[in-house]
């Protein structure tokens, strides 16, 4: 007998789902076990919430929607902060959720899952009944892939044990929207008449990454990005790269500068700007977006533009006439000295044998890892380092799951950006706090043998908070010095303290050899300074 539960992972497959990651228990046993006999490969994780990360980072590095399978009851609630991130990112993510049946109104797993998951943002579906089983994981994927949302899929036992009946099923894809040509005119007259022009890209744009950059060498539009499309630029002279709290001094004065910000697919948050600081007042704004509630949701804008980005720059692109806009050579030359943070000398303080300060850690990493890089950055005062230092080759080697701004989800981003990119060299950026709310999925990165360089930012505390906080009590945010090489070498990692740079030879060697198993770096940061981004942003509030 075929059950719901075998046609629902049936149907996931033959649409074509990339990956799916879980924690099994009895009420997702079967259909998990459907998932991989119809050839999705599956990654068991050791918390929902790590799998519900990972299959975040898997879909925003592939491309491709990624599921989660979950136990009813507490393997939801489990796997929420995961969850509320891939909502909050609008990342394609089908949660495949069992839920108790009809009958069981006193089962102790019951709660109200719909509410639950439209509580964070997610879409909640069911799959009501076998008759309409097909229907209803065409219709949850449909959402997921066509309309780019975290869909959470509630199965119920009673349901998934029910006999059920395959059907052929097809995904057409929605076609993007065009934008109107009053619109594509009217952006255009502004390229047309912009002397200092700058494009912001954003998640929205990762797609049209070529076609944007050549739009901008028609208008003589400088390039940035927000933090989660960074690397979208990698290559192009005139590239300032992240936009916003990672800035670098140059970047931050040029876009300030601009008498027009176009932002590509940009949400234009107060991360993004600098709480607004970073947009001129006379600065003309637009913004192009497909989805209508974004356009000025975060800040007003002159001209919004309704319409897919790659769409939007084809219209536009065949609308311009072009100009030399912000490109001087004067400014070529200062991009090319300044440009980045890894350009920038580190401030001479005086020497502590014990702390490493965290740019010159950075930059001797970037200096040492290959260019071929996935690099996951988890949240907190150490963040900035290594997305503003460490380079990576594109807008895939970049998976940053910060929407929500919960610690403790790096590692498991790591992880689901690798299985993404197996040809790249996967690097975990972490804080102390965040490894150590994570640690339970390094036992996933060893027992997938995962050659992955785990890199702790480690000032024993919660950076953010005792930089923050000053002159007040830091005893609930300090802890005591925690050997995390140690640690790691007892879930069978590589695990090295670094405390200088020429500590660091460790990491070449272990780059040199088979990279059978993780390699942790224990970085004991100096902290006796906020990040210059966390600076920025406490200013902010």
């Amino acid at each position: 007998m075929t059950t719901v539960a075998e046609v629902v992972g049936s149907v996931l497959a033959e649409l074509g789902v990339g990956h799916a990651f879980g924690v099994v228990g009895s009420g997702n046993f079967h259909v998990t076990n459907a998932l991989r006999a119809h050839g999705v490969p599956f990654t068991p994780a050791r918390h929902e919430c790590g799998a519900a990360v990972m299959a975040d980072a898997f879909a925003r590095t592939s491309g491709e929607v990624a599921v989660v399978t979950l136990h009813q009851g507490c393997g939801l609630t489990n796997a929420l902060t995961g969850i509320t991130e891939a909502a909050k990112s609008r990342t394609p993510v089908l949660v495949l959720a069992a839920d108790t049946g009809g009958s069981a109104v006193r089962s102790n797993f019951r709660i109200d899952q719909d509410q639950v998951s439209a509580a964070v943002g997610a879409v909640p579906e069911r799959v009501h009944s076998p008759a309409s089983a097909v229907r209803d994981v065409l219709r949850a994927y449909t959402t997921c892939r066509g309309e780019r949302r975290t869909v959470v899929l509630n199965v119920p036992l009673d349901v998934q044990a029910a006999p059920g009946e395959p059907a052929p099923v097809r995904f057409t894809p929605p076609q993007p929207p065009r934008p109107n040509a009053a619109a594509v005119a009217e952006l255009a007259g502004l390229l047309d008449r912009a002397e200092r022009p700058v494009f912001i890209a954003g998640r929205g744009a990762r797609d049209a990454g070529p076609e944007l950059a050549v739009l901008a060498d028609a208008c003589g539009a400088l390039l940035a990005t927000s933090a989660v499309a960074n690397g979208l630029f990698t290559g192009h002279v005139w590239n300032l790269g992240i936009a916003g709290g990672f800035a670098t001094d140059l970047a931050a004065e040029l876009i300030t500068g601009a008498d027009l910000v176009v932002a590509w697919g940009a949400s234009l948050t107060m991360w993004t700007t600098r709480h607004g600081a970073l947009i001129g007042e006379d600065t003309t704004v637009v913004q192009v977006d497909d989805t209508p509630a974004a356009l000025g949701a975060q800040r007003p804008v002159d001209l919004a533009v309704l319409g897919d980005v790659a769409e939007t720059v084809r219209d536009v692109s065949a609308a311009v006439s072009g100009g030399p806009g912000y490109r001087t050579p004067e400014i070529g030359a200062r991009i090319a000295v300044e440009g980045r943070w890894a350009q920038v000398p580190v401030p001479d303080r005086p020497d502590d044998p014990e702390r490493i300060d965290p740019r010159a850690l950075s930059v001797a990493l970037d200096a040492l890892l290959p260019a071929e890089r996935t690099v996951a950055v988890d949240s907190g005062n150490f963040m900035g380092y290594p997305s503003a230092y460490l380079a990576v080759p594109d807008a895939a080697g970049f998976c940053f799951t910060q929407s929500f701004q919960s610690i403790g989800l790096g590692l498991a981003t790591a992880i689901g950006a690798a299985l993404a990119r197996p040809d790249r060299l996967p690097v975990a950026a972490l804080g102390d706090g965040g490894f150590l709310m994570g640690i339970a999925e390094l036992e996933t990165v060893v027992r997938l043998g995962i050659g992955m360089l785990i890199v702790v930012y480690d000032d024993a505390g919660y950076g953010a908070e005792f930089h923050h906080f000053t002159g007040a009590d830091h005893t609930a945010v300090r802890f005591p010095d925690a050997d995390l090489a140690a640690i790691a070498a007892g879930y069978g990692a590589h695990g090295v303290p670094v405390r200088r740079v020429s500590d660091l030879d460790a990491v070449r060697e272990w780059l040199a050899g088979p990279r059978t198993a993780p390699m942790l770096v224990d970085a004991k940061v100096r902290a006796d300074e906020p990040s210059w981004w966390l600076a920025e942003a406490f200013r902010g509030h």
